[in-house]
């Protein structure tokens, strides 16, 4: 089986996991906080297929990967409404990083059941095992970058929402005006700017470093479990 195939084979599962909890923690928030949509809706299921774009979550992830580029991707949203929450400014906050949140779950257990699985090694891990080795650090690795990444205040990053809930109510109105242009700016930073300027390193030098200290912090957890 070819190197690509295998990176495939652990990427995309990985990506669906973290993409599909990230979405349902904001539909269970959002019903949580009074706004029952996603509910209504029957998105707060777990099945992959109520939740995945094929472009977003499977076809472009795997092309920016297996290229090199920055990996990023999305889901069909869940639906929020804001009016319907008990509280729509601070609840809607909440509702948003309830998503990056989740992911930072996901890669703490991950680190744990890792930490587990090296405590059973007895030699470097090699076939199967250097498998399920790679498999554990991009799925930690995954769900950090996803966290962090959505925490941009870019809309329609979750981080917009929060920097949203935090500004005075006529600097939130004028912010919001810029969500209609939150992905056009998106492929602009990200793909644009890049490939015309590629020494400027947006990607690599604003979310690559902080996602690359979580890393060593939650290998250091997975190590200590591990008993190391």
């Amino acid at each position: 089986m070819s190197d690509t195939v295998v990176l495939a084979l652990i990427l995309i599962p990985c990506l669906i996991v973290a993409i599909v909890f990230h979405e349902v923690a904001h539909g269970w928030v959002a019903n949580l906080l009074g706004d029952p949509t996603a509910k209504e809706m029957r998105r707060l299921s777990l099945n992959p297929l109520r939740h995945v774009d094929p472009i977003g979550t499977v076809i472009l992830p795997g092309v920016l990967a297996l290229s090199g580029a920055p990996v990023f991707g999305w889901a069909k949203p869940v639906p929020v409404v804001q009016r319907r929450l008990n509280n729509p400014r601070y609840g809607m906050m909440a509702v948003a990083a309830a998503g990056p949140g989740t992911n930072i779950v996901l890669a703490t257990i991950g680190a744990i059941l890792f930490g587990l699985f090296l405590g059973t090694l007895t030699a470097p891990p090699q076939g199967t095992t250097e498998i399920v080795f790679a498999a554990f650090n991009y799925f930690i690795v995954i769900n950090l970058f996803l966290a962090l990444f959505n925490l941009l205040p870019i809309p329609p990053f979750d981080g917009s929402h929060i920097v949203e809930g935090l500004l005075p109510p006529d600097l939130a109105r004028s912010y919001a005006k810029l969500r209609p242009f939150g992905f056009p700016l998106l492929f602009l930073v990200l793909l644009v700017i890049p490939w015309l300027f590629p020494g400027l390193g947006i990607v690599e030098n604003v979310v690559v470093p902080p996602v690359e200290w979580a890393r060593e912090k939650f290998m250091m957890l997975a190590v200590f479990v591990a008993g190391g």
